[in-house]
């Protein structure tokens, strides 16, 4: 429901904006490769498997910023969670496409 203007409440305009944790552009492979290795020792990462809904496209780049975007968001979307040795970037923009959702 809206406010008595018709606007968000109160509520709803406190929240901080949704973010997601990516690769740096700049991010090196053996970086991003690490990153993989990591996060997925300690979360699911199914979704980046041949036949996930994440899969395509099959770069380094786009499998570890989902890797790392799961990583960040299963432990409570602290900026520290995507520090990944200065490999990781929050953005504001969901970065979700086609059947791969970024939570």
């Amino acid at each position: 429901m809206g406010g008595a203007d018709g606007g968000e409440s109160p509520a709803a305009a406190a929240r901080p904006p949704k973010t997601w944790c990516v690769a740096k552009p700049s991010a090196d492979e053996t970086a991003l490769q690490g990153n993989i290795n990591y996060v997925c020792q300690n979360v699911s990462c199914s979704v980046i498997q041949p036949g996930g809904p994440c899969f395509n496209p099959n770069t380094l780049a786009s499998h570890a910023s989902i890797a790392m975007n799961l990583y960040y968001a299963y432990n409570g979307r602290h900026s520290w969670n995507c520090y990944f040795r200065d490999s990781g970037i929050i953005v504001q923009s969901d970065p979700s496409y086609g059947s791969c959702t970024f939570y």
